[in-house]
């Protein structure tokens, strides 16, 4: 290593030791006094809160990256969550649901429309996003992290997204990077909220990379420090050269079939029937988490997707503001918050009354 080199990660070491001083809940570091400004990083600093996102972040966050990317001063961001435990553990959803039921005010309408101006700048930013996904990564953190061109995953990660037990769907651009996967797993995580952990999450496709967390912040130095890292395929071996030689085996291998079967219902009713005709353990466990959901999200989700995968990046996010907006007048998405946030006790949804769920739809 050089004298450099040393110097550099002496300088970050001191910088993350700080963070937990700032009172800010987005800081913002750069290689400037290296002279390598062009270099951004972006952390996530609300560990107490496991980072999770409220609207003067997203504000503070999207405000930030225009700036950079207008002034062509730019090659690479980096996302990193504070603390030991997460990366961004979701939204403020009790300040969206408070908002919403009282109706004094416009933070459920500001936050998600906000919210997904920023996670659609990150998908279309004109340089690399590279998040570090080194913790829990959930809902508005899926959002942060799924639609930047590099998501690197480590043993740490817990991702899911888990809105169907919320009464709300699996929103910030899950339209997009759910239909994006194969053997109808996107269906099978919107669905369910299944959590993938660690490896599984590369293995799914959700990340591109895996690499041990303690090797993230030696990368992210590694990164900043490099100056040919402005190409990707540059970038990408970069981050591939600190992957473990043997990278753990995906947990859902052995299940791969049977989701490509049974989520390729017609409907949320046809998929749980092949569920229950798979007769095996596993599907019949997915039938038990189906049926803790609310039957609206389940159905909303569904159709989702399948409008998703035929829509525009630009397009999906109108689509979800839409369907959030529509959500907010509802009993579900307000019992969800309640009951998983508030009391953590059973959800009682509402059960759509028609015989059929398939009569509820967009």
């Amino acid at each position: 290593m050089t004298v450099k080199e040393n110097n550099l990660q002496t300088y970050f070491n001191e910088r993350f030791k700080k963070l937990y001083d700032s009172t800010d809940e987005v800081v913002f570091m750069d290689g400037d006094r290296y002279n390598i400004p062009k270099r951004k990083m972006i952390l996530l600093n609300r560990p107490k809160a496991l980072n999770a996102l409220n609207l003067p972040m997203v504000r503070t966050m999207y405000k930030q990256m225009l700036e950079w990317q207008d002034s062509l001063q730019i090659q690479m961001v980096i996302i990193k969550g504070a603390g030991e435990k997460a990366f961004c553990a979701g939204g403020d959803v009790l300040a969206v649901t408070k908002s919403a039921k009282e109706g004094s005010g416009t933070y459920h309408k500001d936050f998600f429309r906000e919210e997904y101006k920023l996670n659609y700048l990150i998908g279309t930013y004109s340089v690399p996003v590279i998040s570090f996904m080194d913790g829990i990564t959930m809902g508005g953190g899926c959002g942060i992290a799924l639609n930047g061109m590099y998501r690197v995953a480590t043993e740490k990660t817990l991702l899911a997204m888990p809105e169907t037990a919320l009464g709300l769907f699996p929103d910030v651009g899950g339209s997009y990077f759910l239909t994006k996967l194969k053997g109808n797993l996107g269906m099978f995580l919107a669905l369910t909220g299944y959590r993938l952990k660690g490896a599984d999450i590369y293995h799914a496709g959700l990340a591109t990379n895996y690499v041990e967390s303690s090797k993230v912040q030696e990368l992210i130095i590694e990164l900043i420090n490099n100056n040919d890292a402005t190409n990707d395929f540059v970038i990408y071996s970069m981050i591939e050269a600190r992957e473990p030689k043997n990278i753990p085996p995906f947990s859902l291998e052995p299940h791969l079939e049977t989701i490509e079967k049974c989520f390729d219902g017609d409907s949320v009713e046809d998929i749980i029937e092949k569920l229950e005709a798979d007769g095996s353990e596993f599907a019949k466990k997915q039938v038990v988490e189906l049926k803790k959901m609310s039957p609206t999200s389940l159905k909303v989700t569904f159709r989702q997707l399948k409008e998703g995968a035929k829509m525009s990046f630009e397009e999906i996010f109108t689509m979800e503001y839409r369907l959030t907006q529509r959500f907010m007048k509802d009993h579900d998405f307000h019992e969800g918050c309640r009951a998983s946030m508030l009391a953590f006790d059973q959800f009682y949804a509402i059960t759509i009354r028609a015989a059929n769920l398939n009569s509820k739809c967009l």
